[in-house]
């Protein structure tokens, strides 16, 4: 009996081993037999299946994320635009998501062409000025609600779809980078031009004023001159009363000094000329030597 002891046991522990299994908290498992599904587990904890016969398939019972690849849509005035979404989705009915779809990886297939379909039908509708606005929002709504609709067919729940960029095709890009770079620069000779106009007139104002102060400073400057001028020859004419010979000698001084300058100046006169009238009797003076 000892004989046959050991080798019972591990019979027993090896059919054990593959007759249990246990599903965790993040996973629901379909027990299949022969490819045909013959019980559904939702809970977590171990669980039995008859080994070497029934196979189990574990599904993620979490919310995933779809990151779909990007569409270009014709909005209705005919403006194109290409829109990356993404979506959030649980598998909520294991036994029709297995057998609609098999795996995650053929849903998620099914589901980015579903989703991008439901996006161009949506869209398409709406004028691109309304895609790039608030009201977008009610435009995933009704993405969503279609999505949802054929999701369902697979065991699949959409619990949200969102527009991650909205951008347009590089060439609409381009072609609007150069009309708002042609229309800056249009802008900018504008001001250009109004700038060098209102320097002109700025300039021509400064040089008016200019101009006018001179004017006004050297009609002052003539006036107070003149006043100036009025006021010595009172001055002198005064003098010349009290003292016509003192005075007659003093202009005399100032011609000798304007006339004689620098002690290179010749002048040709007569010797009794009134020139020399304070220098003596010059003739008188000629014949004596």
């Amino acid at each position: 009996m000892k004989k046959f002891a050991l080798p019972i046991i591990l019979i027993i522990a090896f059919t054990a081993f593959f007759s249990i299994f246990i599903v965790k908290e993040i996973n629901q498992a379909i027990v299949l037999q022969f490819g045909d599904p013959k019980k559904i587990i939702l809970k977590p904890g171990i669980n039995f299946k008859l080994p070497f016969i029934q196979n189990v398939v574990y599904l993620d019972k979490r919310i995933l994320n779809l990151d779909t690849p990007p569409e270009e849509v014709i909005a209705s005035d005919q403006k194109r635009l290409i829109v990356d979404a993404f979506a959030r989705f649980q598998i909520v009915d294991p036994l029709k998501f297995y057998i609609s779809v098999g795996n995650e990886r053929v849903a998620r297939s099914r589901l980015s062409t579903i989703i991008n379909s439901r996006i161009r039908n949506v869209l398409g509708q709406q004028e691109l000025q309304t895609l790039l606005s608030q009201d977008r929002t009610k435009q995933m709504a009704l993405i969503q609600e279609g999505v949802n609709n054929e999701a369902e067919n697979f065991g699949i729940k959409i619990v949200d779809v969102r527009i991650k960029r909205a951008d347009l095709p590089q060439a609409n890009s381009d072609a609007i980078y150069r009309r708002m770079q042609t229309e800056r620069e249009r802008e900018a000779k504008e001001f250009r031009a109004k700038g060098a106009e209102m320097a002109v007139t700025i300039t021509s104002t400064a040089d008016k004023e200019v101009t006018v102060i001179l004017a006004d400073a050297e009609k002052k400057s003539q006036i107070m001159k003149g006043e100036g001028d009025g006021k010595r020859n009172k001055i002198f004419a005064d003098a010349f009363g009290q003292d016509p010979q003192f005075f007659a000698f003093y202009r005399a001084m100032q011609a000798y000094e304007k006339a004689l300058i620098g002690g290179e100046t010749s002048l040709i006169l007569s010797p009794d000329s009134e020139f020399f009238k304070f220098f003596g009797d010059i003739k008188a003076k000629q014949l004596n030597q």
